[in-house]
C-alpha cells in the first residue's frame, strides 16, 4: 500500500474524513478555514478535549479503528458527565510516517461507526504527520438545557455517592492486553479498548444529581476531585464497589489488588452525588437505561476522601490515580 505521507493531504481529507461531516453545522465538506455551528435556543454548548498518545494511552500496533473509537468515546464520556447530549467534534489527526491509506481508512471507519452510535458528526480539525508517537485529539461538543449542566462542585454533606456500571475493568483490561493476566473471553480487553460512555444516564441526571464526573483517572482520584470542588468529605466502602465477574474472580484469586481496581482508571463510568429523596428517581434511571447504578458512599462535613477497606479499616494508597505529570 502507498504510505499516507506520500499521498496528497487534501485528497485524504476529501476521501476519508469529509464523508464524516454533514450531520450538524456548516462544515463546507472540510474545504474552508472553519465551520459554523448554531446553538438552539434554550441550550448551552458544552465543550471538552482529550488527547491520546501512542505509548501512553494506546499501543502503536493497536487496530486503528479501535484507537479512533476510544478517542471519540473518552470525549463523549466527558460530555455525559456534564449531562450533555453529544453533537459534534473537531479532530486532531497525527499518524506517524509510513502509515498507509488502508490504516487511515480503518481509523475513519471507526469514527464513522461510533458517530452513528452517539449521534455526532465531524465538524473539522487538522491533520499532520509526526516522526514518532502517534498523537490524536478530539474537541467534542454537546448540548445541555440552559442552566442544567452537571459539574464536580455542588454536592453537600448528607448526599449519597453513586457509580454506574462496574469499576476496575479498564485497568485490569490493560493488564490483560499486556498478557499479565488471563482473559479467555476477551471481556476485559474489550472494556479497555472500548469504554462505554454513559450518555443515557447523564442526560437523565438533570435535577437529580448535585455533582458528577466520569471515572478516568481512577475512582479514588476522581472522587477526590469532587470532594475538593465541593468542599466535603467523601466516604466510600470497598464492599459496595460494583465489580464485574471477571474482576471479582481475579481479586478473589489474588491476581490483582483492590488498589489497582480503584486507582487504575480508564473506567469511564459516571460517579455522581445525589441528595436524600432521589433514590426512586435513580432506580428509574437505571431501569430506563439498562445501566446498573450502585450506591458506594456518602458525603459528610470535612475534606478529602476516606476509603474503607473490606475489613472496615481506612486504606492508604501509594497513588490515588493516574497523573500525567508524575
Amino acid at each position: 500500500m502507498t504510505p499516507a505521507d506520500q499521498q496528497d493531504e487534501f485528497g485524504i481529507i476529501a476521501k476519508y474524513f469529509a464523508p464524516l461531516t454533514g450531520g450538524v453545522g456548516e462544515t463546507f465538506s472540510l474545504t474552508d478555514d472553519a465551520a459554523i455551528l448554531d446553538v438552539p435556543p434554550g441550550q448551552q454548548l458544552v465543550m471538552t478535549k482529550d488527547m491520546l498518545v501512542a505509548g501512553v494511552h494506546f499501543f502503536a500496533d493497536d487496530a486503528p479503528d479501535l484507537i479512533a473509537r476510544k478517542l471519540l468515546r473518552v470525549n463523549v464520556s466527558d460530555l455525559a458527565a456534564m449531562g450533555a447530549t453529544p453533537l459534534g467534534y473537531l479532530l486532531g489527526f497525527g499518524p506517524t510516517l509510513g502509515r498507509d491509506v488502508a490504516w487511515i481508512e480503518r481509523f475513519a471507519s471507526g469514527l464513522a461507526l461510533d458517530q452513528q452510535e452517539f449521534g455526532m458528526s465531524l465538524l473539522g480539525g487538522d491533520s499532520i504527520v509526526v516522526p514518532h508517537d502517534m498523537t490524536f485529539s478530539i474537541t467534542a461538543f454537546g448540548l445541555v438545557p440552559q442552566g442544567k449542566s452537571l459539574t464536580r462542585s455542588g454536592t453537600k454533606a448528607g448526599d449519597t455517592i453513586y457509580v454506574t456500571g462496574t469499576i476496575g475493568d479498564g485497568a485490569v483490561g490493560l493488564a490483560a492486553v499486556q498478557n499479565k493476566i488471563a482473559d479467555r473471553d476477551g471481556y476485559l480487553a474489550g472494556r479497555y479498548y472500548l469504554p462505554q460512555p454513559r450518555v443515557s444516564v447523564g442526560e437523565r441526571l438533570h435535577g437529580v444529581a448535585r455533582a458528577a464526573l466520569d471515572v478516568s483517572d481512577g475512582l479514588v482520584a476522581d472522587l477526590h476531585h469532587m470532594a475538593v470542588a465541593s468542599g466535603v468529605l467523601i466516604r466510600v466502602d470497598a464492599n459496595d464497589i460494583p465489580l464485574s465477574g471477571a474482576v471479582r474472580r481475579l481479586l478473589k484469586d489474588q491476581k490483582i489488588s483492590l488498589e489497582t481496581i480503584v486507582t487504575g482508571g480508564d473506567d469511564y463510568e459516571l460517579v455522581f452525588a445525589a441528595p436524600p429523596g432521589t433514590e426512586q428517581f435513580i432506580a428509574q434511571i437505571a431501569k430506563e437505561t439498562g445501566v446498573a447504578i450502585n450506591r458506594i458512599g456518602y458525603c459528610a462535613a470535612g475534606e478529602g476522601v476516606e476509603f474503607a477497606g473490606p475489613d472496615g479499616q481506612l486504606m492508604d494508597f501509594a497513588q490515588t490515580g493516574y497523573n500525567h505529570f508524575r
